[in-house]
């Protein structure tokens, strides 16, 4: 019988881990995902908004109307930046993730290297013990067949 891994918890606990960083790395990209469609949202809605500022232009338009129309494409394009400024953390916290996934993978790996030696030099201190056993049990039948023929 060989004893057991003694790393175990520790790989157990590399396992445990590394689930954990790959979830969070799906939820980082879907968080960064969410942040990417509110911007292609808002592009889209400054691009619509635009379009219909300049036809309102061109059939005429008083000073009061066209400011708010300026206005509110101010507020888009601020809006605008900081969903780009959202973006961009959102890629910055998926790197990390990356990073922590890639870290954690790594030291799986090298417990579970660990796991698969030690599982290896058991079988081999196995197979050698069975054979030690083995060679005892020819060399005593062996010599007692011996025996036995020197007896008769």
């Amino acid at each position: 019988m060989s004893k057991p891994f003694s790393l175990q918890p520790l790989l157990t606990l590399a396992q445990q881990k590394n689930e954990s960083a790959t979830r969070q790395l799906g939820q980082l990209n879907q968080q960064k995902q969410v942040a990417q469609d509110k911007l292609d949202t808002l592009l889209q809605y400054r691009k619509d908004y635009h379009a219909r500022f300049q036809e309102a232009a061109q059939n005429g338009m008083d000073p009061a109307g066209l400011r708010n129309f300026q206005g509110f494409i101010n507020r888009l394009d601020d809006a605008i930046s900081q969903q780009r400024f959202a973006i961009e953390k959102a890629n910055h916290s998926v790197q990390a993730g990356r990073t922590e996934l890639n870290q954690a993978q790594r030291k799986m790996k090298s417990f579970e290297t660990l796991a698969q030696r030690h599982v290896e030099t058991a079988k081999k201190l196995e197979t050698k013990t069975e054979q030690r056993l083995q060679d005892e049990h020819t060399g005593r039948f062996a010599a007692y067949k011996h025996l036995k023929n020197n007896e008769v």
